[in-house]
C-alpha cells in the first residue's frame, strides 16, 4: 500500500524549495502575497509566469488557475497512480536542469528530490551508481560530474525505503 504524501499538503513546498527561492519583496501573481519566499523553478504554461510563491504551487491553486505543471513524470512506472503523478504535475516545485527535468520514482511514489550532486558526493552510494549505469553514464565519464558543472546529478530518495537514486545530464 502507497503511504498518503503530505509533504505538500501540509506545509508551504518541498525540502528543497529553498534552493529554488526568489527574492523576499516579490508578490505572488496568484495570491498576491510577498511571502519571503518564492519559486523560481521551471514553469510550464502558456502564459508567462515571473513570481510565484510555494504555497500556491503546493494547494493547486497556481497549477488550476495558470493550466501550469512545474516538471514532468514522463518515465514514470505504470504502477505510480494517477494522483501521485498529478501531485508531482501540479503541487509540486520543479527544479532546473541542463535539460529536460525528471522526476524519479521508487516503491510506487514520487522519489524526494535532495538537490544536485557531484560524483563526489555519490561515489560510495551503490543505488546511485546503478541507476546512473542503468541511464547509459559510463563511470569513467561520471568521474566529471559536478554539483555545480557542466555534468551534474540530480539526487533523490525513496520516501518509503531510503534507496537514493539519481540521474544525470550535461550542459
Amino acid at each position: 500500500m502507497v503511504a498518503r504524501r503530505t509533504a505538500l499538503t501540509e506545509g508551504p513546498a518541498p525540502s528543497h524549495a529553498d534552493r529554488e527561492a526568489g527574492g523576499p519583496s516579490d508578490t505572488c501573481e496568484r495570491c498576491g502575497q510577498a511571502r519571503g519566499l518564492m519559486y523560481s523553478g521551471p514553469i510550464y504554461a502558456v502564459d508567462e509566469i515571473e513570481v510565484i510563491c510555494p504555497w500556491c504551487i503546493a494547494d493547486g491553486g497556481a497549477a488550476r488557475e495558470f493550466d501550469a505543471d512545474f516538471t514532468t513524470v514522463d518515465g514514470a512506472p505504470p504502477d505510480v497512480p494517477m494522483a501521485v503523478l498529478d501531485e508531482v504535475l501540479h503541487r509540486t516545485p520543479g527544479f532546473a536542469g541542463w535539460q529536460q527535468e525528471r522526476w524519479l520514482f521508487h516503491c510506487s511514489d514520487a522519489a524526494e528530490y535532495l538537490g544536485r550532486v557531484g560524483y563526489g558526493d555519490v561515489a560510495n552510494v551503490r543505488s546511485v551508481l546503478q541507476a546512473l549505469a542503468a541511464d547509459g553514464w559510463d563511470s569513467e565519464i561520471l568521474q566529471y560530474m559536478r554539483a555545480d558543472g557542466d555534468l551534474t546529478g540530480y539526487l533523490f530518495r525513496c520516501r518509503h525505503c531510503g534507496t537514493k537514486l539519481a540521474y544525470a545530464d550535461a550542459s
